[in-house]
């Protein structure tokens, strides 16, 4: 494993573990060039998966973009982390397992609303207003009165 520090191409693994969730290896690793010390995951990958995009180009599957997206959408919301790599990981599994090799970003999207809007409505919101494109205020205000009307905060 290359070093992201000095860019070694050697390092020590000097811990492994379980995360919480199962879904993947932690491993702790020491550079042997300039010794510093960095975490590593291992996960499953089940097959190539290609995100093709509403216009019709196509990119491979990036965990890191959609850890990303989800916690951008519940920055400084009362969720515990582990609650956000539950959420994650179930995403990745639903994508792994649907047995395609492609699999539209709208689908990955309303994957992730789903996922949000039964963890926190106003990272939902949040989500939406990216996913959806809102344009005004008005929007939000449309979507959060229907968010309320299905019985969201």
């Amino acid at each position: 494993m290359k070093c992201p520090f000095c860019s070694h191409d050697d390092s020590q693994v000097k811990d492994s573990r379980p995360t919480e969730d199962g879904a993947a290896i932690r491993r702790r690793r020491q550079c042997e060039g300039c010794g510093a010390r960095f975490t590593t995951f291992e996960r499953i990958q089940l097959r190539e998966l290609t995100i093709v995009k509403g216009d019709g180009r196509r990119e491979p599957f990036a965990r890191e973009k959609l850890e990303r997206s989800v916690a951008i959408a519940c920055r400084k919301r009362p969720i515990e982390q582990i609650r956000v790599e539950r959420l994650v990981s179930a995403i990745q599994r639903q994508i792994e397992t649907s047995g395609e090799n492609e699999i539209a970003a709208k689908r990955v999207g309303e994957m992730v609303m789903d996922g949000l809007k039964a963890l926190d409505s106003v990272a939902y919101i949040r989500f939406a207003s990216v996913y959806k494109d809102f344009a005004e205020a008005k929007d939000f205000e449309d979507f959060a009165g229907n968010v309320k009307d299905m019985g969201g905060e």
